[in-house]
């Protein structure tokens, strides 16, 4: 869950569009398309620093190990927690799906319970183990469920940006998302999705920020973002992500990615 697709965590993981007859805006799906189409590499293996922020400054940090793997069209990611006590030994599957109609698969273990539980859609608006991301988060959105807009022109970090908009085309994305818009801003030189806004459906807003980003042969990768949830301009809570020890393309067991595997662990 690297930038690579943790930029898609807020719902630009996109499967091309193959209806031709649409109602948004031409010019802002073809950037989007553009997003989709960037090489994010075939696997990739990284530690996460989390660190969980409450409305107080209080502070917890959990400790992680992630693999994310392309199976095809489909990618593949796990993630396991290390550290603290509370958390060790849990660890999250899913597999995200390219094919728009078949729900992508996500899976929790718990080591209090010794169970695997699969995340049915009616909970993956929840919030993914006290962090500021949901369970929705963890996975692509397909292009479909979207109309898209273009909004301005503008800079980020002095680099020139688009302001995209996307609304979800029914009620059901609304639904199971959380979500009932999004506004992206898209480096022209990457076509990365370097920071957005999710607007909630309990009226709240999510705040994404890639604040350091760097390119390894020639494939762009997040080294610290954070996510941020505000009840208008109150801060309720914050999730930072650091990257550390990444390794891009390097072989990775396809058995690593199995539910067995995650009673199983590191």
């Amino acid at each position: 869950m690297n930038g690579r697709k943790l930029l898609f965590l807020l719902g630009f993981g996109i499967t091309l569009l193959t209806n031709s007859i649409m109602a948004d805006d031409v010019k802002a799906r073809a950037i989007m398309e553009k997003v989709d189409a960037r090489d994010d590499g075939k696997t990739i293996e990284q530690d996460m620093l989390m660190v969980l922020i409450d409305k107080n400054g209080n502070e917890r940090k959990r400790d992680l190990k992630s693999y994310e793997k392309d199976f095809g069209a489909d990618e593949y990611k796990i993630l396991f927690f290390k550290s603290p006590a509370d958390v060790k030994n849990t660890a999250f599957l899913t597999y995200d799906y390219d094919d728009p109609s078949r729900d992508d698969d996500q899976w929790l273990y718990l080591p209090a319970l010794k169970k695997v539980k699969r995340i049915p859609s009616a909970d993956k608006s929840s919030s993914f183990m006290g962090s500021d991301f949901s369970y929705f988060d963890m996975t692509d959105r397909d292009l479909e469920d979207y109309d898209f807009k273009l909004l301005k022109e503008t800079k980020v970090r002095g680099h020139d940006a688009w302001m995209i908009e996307a609304t979800p085309r029914n009620q059901e994305v609304i639904d199971e998302s959380g979500y009932t818009k999004t506004i992206a801003i898209v480096r022209k030189d990457n076509y990365m999705v370097v920071r957005a806004i999710n607007f909630m459906t309990n009226g709240k807003k999510k705040y994404l920020d890639l604040k350091k980003i760097h390119q390894e042969s020639g494939i762009w990768l997040v080294d610290n973002m954070t996510m941020t949830t505000k009840k208008g301009k109150t801060t309720v809570h914050k999730t930072i992500l650091t990257f550390n020890n990444i390794k891009l393309n390097r072989p990775i067991d396809d058995n690593i990615f199995t539910t067995r595997r995650l009673e199983k662990g590191l």
